[in-house]
């Protein structure tokens, strides 16, 4: 809006002042202008509102904030208008003090904020199924209501900008995250040595190996020997099986253990990649999910199909035809949901549909996903991490089975052993029991141990051992070393190809303009220099016409950062677009300044009021293009395209 800070104040005070509105007469009574010059522009309903606020805001960086995470977590929890409309009443009444000679400002936005609420607290909080003319005109007055209410929360509450967002510096982060909590889930601790050695022990033919051994080494030293016979190395053969069973329980453990810190290198290098775009002090940047915090301006589009990484409040305008988001990992509802200015958007759930602008609210154990995960990693029945089988492979099913199996058979053999040998000692040789059952005993004990094969977990665990360090030079890393015979039987690996098999970067390399193909096949040239150095290169015209259709025709979370000499030093967005952009800078155009002076494409100056004339048409595998049509000077629309060529 074109209004100064003050007399917008003004204007928001009478507003304020005109109690809940009639209905009948224009939004927001007789300001009518200054609402709807600023619905219309990119800084938001709440523009207005910010002129008065971010003054003291900036002036006192580490002010407590008006609300606290508690207030934003119920929030996010109840998801309804009504309670949107309560932290907005909560967080007027709570604002820091302003400085001296800002009270009068002070109280116009308390104004401002409890006249929002008590519209906001008039409309029924639906879906809006209005029929006749007069429901949806108020329909649309409590659309822009919601407007200004999710960008008052972002400007006048969390203190941010819907076009700049938060300052971005490490002071302001830190003090973010103290009052609402970091977007980091505290990691599961890593099992100690001694509880993988418990683990390892946990075997049938291992338990059966430490009785037979103990019993063994007991037999042999006390009651085995003979009246004045010395023991010697009796107690050897038990020692051997008892060592047998300690170094197979080293090994599984000491690997497990070295497999447990490459998994949390492994995982820490796959979600380093996986990033999402803020806007941070008027730029866009990539950052990992843990990093964001209260007040971060998260930009999401369907084509990335973007996880929301924390709950969010729609800002407005959407410019991209509405926001449909899938939330079945929450609610396991197939169906779309539709998304307004002000609506709230989950954790975990995936845009699908459409492109919004959207301030983080909660973070960390305050969202709806933080909770499920905290609760998920805190049970003692979910101590998995999702990547243990429900059962154990079929060659340890077999050895555990084959095991019984030689276990039943040994005892039934020791068993008959001290059967045979009683009947004929005592039947038939009337010999003494006192004198000969104990060697008996002895005899089928130690039947029942050579039954045993006490090499067969110490053979399966080195095999095993050997394996897991071949596969894990081949690139194919396991967690658990009963895991290789899982792996090592796989023979077909389906992969997504895009940043797994390639690199995710795109480079434009041909294009097809004026009846001719022109293909670029030196590496060193990009595409645009390759075009413009040809004998019959098409005439400027031709080229700022395609450089004007990419400019337009891409959304907004593609960037480009260009250093002080033009050259590109970063990119992020979609990397079909980031190719795009880059074919245009290689011509020799900057896609901001074209966007910048595009009626319904800027957001920046005289032209952002327009904005809302413009209209994105998003990709979709049925329409098979994306379209966005702006407004012409001399009236009418053109719509600029790019999609799939027989569909064009």
């Amino acid at each position: 809006a074109s209004h100064s800070p003050t007399e917008g104040v003004n204007k928001l005070k009478d507003n304020g002042n005109s109690g809940d509105g009639d209905q009948s007469t224009p939004r927001f009574g007789g300001l009518s202008d200054i609402v709807d010059a600023s619905l219309r522009s990119l800084q938001s309903a709440g523009s207005a509102i910010a002129l008065a606020v971010f003054p003291k805001v900036n002036s006192k960086p580490n002010a407590p904030f008006a609300i606290t995470s508690k207030d934003l977590g119920d929030l996010s929890s109840e998801r309804t208008h009504a309670a949107l409309a309560r932290v907005l009443e909560k967080a007027a009444k709570n604002l820091p003090p302003s400085l001296p000679g800002e009270e009068e400002s002070l109280k116009n936005v308390r104004v401002q904020i409890e006249g929002l609420v008590r519209r906001i607290g008039t409309t029924e909080d639906d879906d809006h199924a209005h029929r006749d003319e007069e429901d949806k005109k108020k329909n649309d007055v409590h659309i822009h209501d919601m407007e200004m209410a999710a960008n008052a929360l972002a400007t006048v509450v969390l203190r941010s900008k819907p076009e700049e967002g938060i300052t971005g510096e490490s002071s302001d982060l830190e003090f973010r995250r103290e009052a609402f909590g970091s977007n980091a889930i505290a990691t599961k601790k890593l099992d100690s040595f001694l509880k993988l050695c418990w683990d390892a022990v946990q075997d049938f033919v291992l338990i059966m190996l430490i009785i037979l051994g103990i019993i063994g080494i007991a037999v042999e030293t006390t009651i085995g020997l003979d009246e004045g016979e010395s023991c010697g190395a009796c107690w050897i053969e038990g020692a051997a099986i008892l060592a047998a069973v300690l170094i197979v329980v080293l090994v599984t453990a000491t690997i497990d253990y070295q497999k447990q810190f490459a998994f949390v290198k492994l995982t820490r290098s796959l979600h380093d990649t996986n990033t999402k775009v803020v806007i941070r002090n008027g730029h866009q940047v990539s950052i990992i999910d843990d990093e964001i915090v209260v007040g971060d301006i998260l930009s999401v589009n369907a084509h990335n199909l973007a996880s929301i990484p924390a709950d969010c409040v729609v800002l407005g305008p959407l410019t991209s035809g509405g926001l449909k988001m899938d939330e079945s990992s929450l609610t396991g509802e197939s169906v779309l949901i539709a998304k307004k200015p002000g609506d709230i958007i989950l954790s975990g759930t995936t845009a699908v549909q459409g492109s919004a602008k959207m301030i983080v609210v909660a973070v960390g154990t305050f969202s709806v996903a933080g909770k499920i995960k905290a609760q998920v990693y805190e049970s003692t029945e979910h101590d998995g991490d999702g990547l243990d089988g429900d059962e154990e492979s079929p060659l340890f099913t077999k050895l555990e089975r084959i095991a019984k199996q030689i276990g039943m058979a040994g005892t039934g053999a020791a068993a008959l052993s001290l059967a045979v040998n009683c009947i004929k000692g005592f039947a038939i040789g009337n010999e003494s029991p006192r004198e000969v059952l104990i060697e008996y005993i002895v005899v089928a004990i130690t039947v029942l141990a050579v039954a045993v094969p006490e090499g067969l977990p110490l053979a399966v665990t080195l095999a095993l051992a050997f394996s897991s360090n071949k596969m894990m030079k081949e690139q194919n890393l396991v967690k658990h070393l009963d895991a290789c015979e899982t792996m090592g039987c796989a023979t077909t690996i389906c992969t997504d190809k895009t940043g797994t098999l390639t690199a995710n970067k795109m480079t434009a390399r041909a294009t097809y303009t004026n009846e001719t193909d022109f293909s670029c096949t030196d590496p060193a040239m990009s595409l645009g220099e390759y075009v413009k150095s040809v004998p019959n290169s098409p005439s400027q015209t031709t080229l700022d016409m395609i450089s004007t259709v990419i400019a337009v025709d891409t959304m907004d979370e593609t960037t480009l950062e260009m250093d002080s000499g033009g050259n590109i030093k970063s990119s992020s967005g979609n990397p079909t677009e980031v190719a795009l952009l880059a074919f245009a800078c290689s011509l020799g155009n900057n896609y901001k300044d074209i966007r910048d002076s595009t009626k319904g494409r800027s957001t920046t100056g005289e032209l952002s009021e327009f904005l809302v004339e413009g209209k994105q048409i998003g990709f979709t595998s049925a329409r098979k293009m994306m379209s966005w049509a702006v407004p012409r000077n001399e009236g009418g629309y053109r719509i600029y395209c790019k999609g799939a060529s027989e569909v064009l």
